[in-house]
């Protein structure tokens, strides 16, 4: 029998004790931070300390401008001082998501991406939503927990961000947390932080992209090359995808010893994840949404298979990978989509 949300959180509560001291992990975005930020409300004053660890370096800069003017404290895993931390809490992910999260057992899990098999002891997993923050709002307001401007603002955020305003996969739970949220937030905020997502240094990429592109039956594929990080690709992948003639952007870059490739689409009768698994899974980790997927590949993996030191003969094997449908496509486990 379906569970109502105010049976999922007194059993999301009782995992805890008023000794604990509790750790949640996040891979840092809107939608973890935020979703974070609403269990640290959910569990005050019913434990002993809650610590936020990003395990990521936060660069994007939307979301350094979230992290400073909401003034959220995170502490990165390179930085935990060795706490004996009695719980560990996990959102907006799953253990398989990430090798670093697979060392844990976490007590909690809450994440809106497809089930991985996940074997935490209490676990929200709900792929449908548009946002984690979405589960996360339900459980404050069958708390009758009134958010601070501050936590609704962050809700509204990673809503905003993860559903792109409404365009990407909904459904009426995020719509209706959305209209709740939105009484209680900063639309001042929320603006200032949206529009903050270029450093000066990122606008080289951007010229780069613009000379070095190829067009094919419209779609667009870049090789940025180096980058310093992964995330230019993203915001690259979606500025092509706002030329009409567009309907697909495929945008690499290399970064830690990695070439990740982001897909972006129209979202109309594609699948950027099926592209992705198809065309990268069996040399990394490839997966994500309809309209937006990424692959991650080790150069150790890449190397024997094309010389992607040459831009060109990179270009033409990603082209092949994507528009060459292979016979058989091995599914490995699936990444979140950026």
């Amino acid at each position: 029998m379906k569970l109502t949300v105010k049976e999922k959180l007194n059993q999301f509560l009782k995992q805890f004790v008023h000794d604990d001291r509790v750790l949640i992990l996040i891979n840092a975005d809107p939608d973890a931070i935020a979703s974070a930020l609403a269990v640290k409300r959910l569990l005050w004053r019913k434990v002993q300390a809650v610590t936020i660890s990003n395990i990521n370096t936060i660069d994007r800069p939307d979301n350094i401008a979230m992290v400073e003017l909401l003034g959220i404290k995170l502490v990165h895993k390179d930085e935990l001082d060795g706490t004996h931390f009695t719980k560990k809490v996990l959102v907006d992910s799953q253990p398989g998501h990430n090798e670093f999260f697979t060392q844990f057992d976490f007590d909690v899990v809450i994440d809106h991406h497809p089930d991985t098999n996940c074997q935490a002891v209490f676990q929200d997993i709900r792929p449908k939503y548009g946002a984690t923050a979405t589960i996360l709002t339900a459980y404050l307001r069958a708390a009758k927990i009134k958010p601070s401007t501050k936590l609704a603002t962050a809700l509204i955020l990673a809503i905003k961000t993860d559903t792109s305003n409404f365009e990407l996969q909904t459904i009426i739970e995020d719509v209706r947390a959305f209209q709740y949220l939105f009484r209680h937030s900063n639309r001042h905020l929320i603006r200032k932080i949206e529009q903050s997502e270029l450093k000066p240094e990122y606008l080289k990429y951007y010229k780069k992209a613009l000379n070095i592109k190829r067009v094919r039956n419209g779609r667009v594929y870049v090789s940025l090359g180096p980058v310093v990080n992964p995330d230019i690709c993203v915001l690259i992948a979606d500025f092509f995808l706002r030329v009409n003639a567009i309907k697909w952007s495929i945008v690499c870059g290399f970064h830690r010893r990695k070439m990740i490739v982001i897909f972006r689409n129209d979202g109309i009768k594609k699948n950027a994840g099926k592209v992705a698994e198809q065309g990268f899974n069996d040399f990394g980790s490839a997966g994500g949404r309809k309209s937006m997927a990424r692959a991650e590949i080790p150069l150790s993996e890449l190397k024997p298979r094309v010389d992607y030191k040459d831009d060109k003969k990179l270009m033409r094997w990603i082209i092949s990978r994507v528009e060459t449908k292979p016979k058989t496509a091995k599914v490995k486990q699936k990444t979140i989509s950026n």
